[in-house]
């Protein structure tokens, strides 16, 4: 069933695109697989993915405001090719019809889909060419997954993906991956997807990203935390560390004296790139870590702290 992505994201259809961004991230950071554990937690972030895709983008928000669940369907340059003959704002409804469902249009100026109501497969026949008037049908979207590490949704570029094409053969695709990419947004090819009957077009092909787990990094929405490790010392006096990045470089965070294990530190800007708004955020989070074996030296100067440290972590603050 068709979820109103304005009420997956639970803001109104006026919301800015700043709005759009806080309540995805607000829902990302709760529905996210990794953090949120129930069994309709995944779902959940799914769809949260496929809104903020729609709504974060304002020409295609504009187009979903305009047409709805069937905006993808509308080929992009739809006003320019029918300009001459429709004119005027278009409504969108579903009704039944010759080989399955049809697409009607009002055209604004009355209020039902009567006598002035535009059946949309009728018009592109006129606008497009005979074969859509003769019958012909347009070919069905169709969606694969498009596997990518962290690191390459981190920084984009162009990849190969090889597909199973309908006849058994394999089909190569070369995809501009935007930097930045999330969990769940889909990348459009045009003209991709199923073929059409007669002279209808074909269909798109759309590929919904899946981000691998990582070893080291996990992702919020375009957050990334990832753990680093530091000597009792460095956690107990304070020092500046380096931590990794997606884009494969290092930053410098400061570990501020007397931190412990769990401590978070934001790096404001360092997280996954975004395009259309502010980039997410890096979190280091400390994990102190001790020698595996201690020379006779640095036993010595350990028990000599235990002797005179009145430190105990056991002790309720």
């Amino acid at each position: 069933m068709a979820r109103d992505f304005y009420e997956v994201l639970g803001v109104s259809r006026t919301a800015s695109q700043d709005e759009i961004q806080q309540a995805y991230r607000k829902l990302a950071r709760r529905y996210h697989p990794d953090v949120n554990k129930d069994p309709g937690a995944e779902e959940r972030f799914k769809d949260l993915n496929e809104a903020y895709s729609v709504l974060s983008d304002p020409k295609t928000r504009a187009r979903y405001d305009r047409f709805g669940e069937d905006f993808r369907k509308i080929p992009e340059d739809f006003d320019e090719r029918v300009a001459a003959g429709a004119g005027g704002g278009f409504r969108g409804r579903r009704t039944a019809g010759r080989g399955g469902p049809r697409v009607r249009y009002a055209t604004g100026f009355g209020d039902d889909f009567g006598a002035e109501g535009i059946d949309i497969e009728d018009l592109l026949g006129s606008v497009f060419g005979a074969g859509a008037a003769r019958g012909g049908v347009p070919g069905a979207d169709q969606e694969a997954e498009l596997p990518l590490t962290v690191e390459e949704a981190y920084r984009g570029g162009r990849r190969t993906v090889t597909l199973a094409g309908s006849t058994g053969q394999p089909r190569r695709y070369e995809v501009d991956v935007p930097a930045g990419v999330t969990d769940g947004q889909r990348i459009r090819l045009a003209g991709e997807g199923g073929r059409g009957s007669g002279d209808a077009a074909a269909g798109d092909l759309y590929l919904r990203v899946r981000i691998q787990s990582h070893p080291r990094f996990r992702l919020d929405g375009r957050d990334v935390h990832v753990q680093v490790p530091v000597a009792p010392w460095e956690a107990a006096l304070g020092a500046t560390v380096p931590v990794p990045t997606p884009g494969g470089g290092t930053a410098k965070v400061t570990v501020p004296a007397g931190s412990s294990s769990g401590r978070r530190l934001r790096l404001r800007g360092e997280g996954m790139p975004n395009p259309r708004g502010a980039n997410g955020d890096l979190y280091a989070e400390l994990r102190v870590m001790v020698p595996p074996a201690l020379g006779d030296r640095e036993r010595e100067l350990f028990e000599e702290l235990a002797a005179t440290s009145t430190f105990d972590p056991r002790r309720t603050r």
